[in-house]
């Protein structure tokens, strides 16, 4: 390495590339390179941000992504199918169970396997509980993030619920892995209908006094309304999926537009926004949990009789040669599963979408010209799980 190159393994090998102007100007002390992360609690994660600085206003930001990343799609080429399945809850977190439902239903797609009518209900009635988990979880450190620190006590007390109905079944507290080839590894009991019914029931009158605490408070809205504004146009534009496309007013839920499992038995709704700004993608969210509130019921009270898991399913997994794609809707949005099989026992090539990726390239456009803590307020609003980012 000749003199004066700048070397990957530092940070000045970022900060040549973002701008050598800037670099230059910032010197002069017109503008300032900033770092925000990769250890930042506004990040969520290991997620570096790049900013330049003109005085508070961000004049541009470079999201440095890869500080987490674990080879999720390697390691889908050397393991087996079933031996592949703990990997979707380390990619996804907070809603380990859509990407765990992502994952097997790419595989029951491509060996035609059949999935007994319980097991989809069991399936929607847990992954909307993991879905109401991963909302609260974000609602509390979106509101941490502006300082406001009592909402994430109310939020994990909710949350620590869901994670005790949630452990009943899947045995686990976090990176779920309950959903099996054909069905779910276990079925649900009457202490688990009886406890969710419980949730629904105290979460209903929860979510007013959420509402009464902070949506209507007016540091919140002067801290989200019109800030970070995204028409439908930009969204698409970065493929931006789930309630960041939906807070800009275009109703895409894939499970209402590319329907799949039961969710087509059940009534919605699609909250969206009007103006795309940040208190938009909040009320989205918020309005989300009520409607999970409402599949999950309609679930329960359909719920049908019958095994848990397909009884004609092979003793091995080794799907047929082909190659096919699975979506299903996460908390964040989109999550795409791409799986292609050479007919042996192990994958040839698998190939994850994940939405928080096109989400955060978002944030680039949108920061730019914002004073520092708006650009804060809006990276929040887009509820980035970094290890599904670098997967």
């Amino acid at each position: 390495m000749t003199s004066g190159t700048p070397s990957r393994l530092t940070g000045d090998y970022y900060t040549s590339r973002f701008s050598p102007m800037s670099v230059e100007s910032a010197a002069d002390g017109d503008t300032l390179i900033l770092n925000i992360g990769p250890q930042h609690p506004a990040t969520h994660g290991v997620l570096r941000l790049i900013v330049e600085m003109d005085g508070e206003y961000v004049k541009r930001c470079e999201p440095v992504l890869g500080y987490i990343h674990r080879m999720h799609e390697k390691m889908g080429e050397v393991k087996t199918w079933q031996q592949y399945l703990p990997n979707m809850g380390r990619v996804d977190y907070l809603h380990a169970l859509a990407w765990n439902w992502a994952y097997v239903g790419a595989v029951e797609k491509l060996m035609g396997l059949r999935v007994p009518p319980r097991a989809e209900y069991i399936r929607v009635i847990t992954c909307e509980l993991n879905r109401i988990s991963s909302h609260l979880l974000w609602w509390g450190a979106y509101l941490l993030d502006l300082g406001a620190f009592t909402p994430i006590v109310y939020a994990f007390a909710d949350r620590e619920r869901l994670m005790d109905i949630l452990q009943i079944v899947t045995g686990s507290r976090l990176t779920y892995c309950y959903y099996r080839f054909g069905g779910v590894s276990a079925d649900i009991d009457d202490t688990f209908i009886q406890m969710t019914r419980e949730f629904l029931a105290d979460f209903k009158k929860r979510l007013p006094m959420y509402h009464d605490l902070v949506t209507e408070n007016m540091i919140l809205r002067g801290r989200c309304e019109d800030i970070g504004v995204m028409s439908v146009e930009m969204a698409r534009r970065y493929g931006a999926t789930g309630p960041v496309l939906r807070g800009s007013g275009m109703a895409y839920d894939v499970r209402k537009t590319e329907p799949y499992s039961v969710y087509d038995r059940f009534d919605f709704d699609i909250p969206i926004g009007k103006n795309g700004d940040a208190m938009d993608r909040y009320d989205v969210r918020m309005a989300e949990m009520s409607q999970s509130i409402r599949i999950i019921g309609q679930a329960l009270d359909m719920l049908p009789e019958g095994p848990h898991i397909s009884p004609d399913l092979p003793e091995r997994i080794i799907p047929p040669k082909g190659e096919v794609y699975f979506a299903v809707e996460g908390a964040r949005g989109k999550i795409g599963m791409y799986v292609l099989s050479d007919g042996t026992p192990k994958p040839y090539r698998i190939k994850l979408r994940a939405p928080g990726f096109s989400n955060l390239h978002v944030f680039a456009e949108l920061a730019r010209g914002t004073i520092l803590a708006d650009a804060l307020s809006i990276l929040g609003s887009l509820d980035l799980v970094i290890p599904e980012i670098d997967r």
